[in-house]
């Protein structure tokens, strides 16, 4: 049984309010084809796996994701330019127009979850105090919060381009407690990243609960262990 709703909540973003990465793939693979169709002798299959090894090669380190998530446009470019020239095509500047493009498409793509927005709106009706906690620059996560007027819902806002501290380091997790005036004890922390929104939270005293949009469950390898497992927020709602 769900415990009572916690009267602070704590919210990430993409992937929690936001389908930041539900159009990932398909958007990768329009650019491929698109490189193809512009450089004779890309083969767009070829271009597109080797984007996809390298994209996983890249964000697996923590120390590059911190670096480089701040600046996604730049990022994707990168990840280009190295697909090509494992293909033998040494083009940096190529790189970045690919890059660019797969910005412009999946930034055009981004929805809010279903019942996401709904969710948000129950929740401050019902007088809980929302924080949201995410990383990545602040012009690119403040575009998002704007374009879908999410800034209303919140009492705190922190970006990890504007606080200096990403999730899972507990200072972002303190930065949003001490500005709401909340004890870790009496707030919930929920998000679809197990390190950064649940063994993160968990680690200064909040309840780590995880957002498993897809229903795949819980990765038999995961280090985490979420108090609470959901599917979408609306799942936080009391219901009748």
């Amino acid at each position: 049984m769900a415990p009572p709703l916690s009267s602070v909540l704590l919210l990430d973003l993409d992937d929690t309010i936001l389908d930041d990465t539900g159009a990932r793939d398909e958007c990768w693979r329009v650019v491929c084809n698109e490189a193809a169709e512009a450089r004779p002798g890309v083969d767009p299959e070829a271009l597109l796996r080797e984007v996809e090894r390298v994209r996983d090669l890249f964000w697996s380190d923590a120390d590059r994701h911190r670096e480089w998530r701040p600046k996604m446009r730049e990022a994707w470019g990168r990840i280009a330019s190295d697909a090509l020239a494992a293909l033998g095509v040494d083009d940096p500047t190529f790189g970045s127009v690919i890059g660019d493009r797969h910005f412009e498409l999946r930034d055009a793509a981004i929805r809010p979850l279903p019942g996401a927005l709904e969710a948000l709106h129950h929740l401050r009706s019902l007088g809980v105090t929302l924080g949201l906690v995410t990383n990545g620059g602040s012009e690119g996560q403040r575009a998002k919060i704007e374009r879908f007027a999410l800034a209303a819902h919140f009492d705190y806002i922190g970006i990890e381009g504007e606080v200096g501290y990403g999730k899972p380091h507990r200072a972002a997790y303190e930065a949003a407690l001490r500005s709401l005036g909340a004890a870790a004890e009496d707030t919930w922390m929920v998000g679809d990243n197990l390190e950064w929104d649940v063994s993160g939270a968990q680690a200064v005293g909040i309840y780590g609960i995880w957002l498993d949009k897809d229903g795949r469950g819980l990765p038999h390898d995961a280090n985490a262990r979420p108090d609470r497992i959901i599917r979408s927020l609306s799942e936080l709602l009391p219901t009748a």
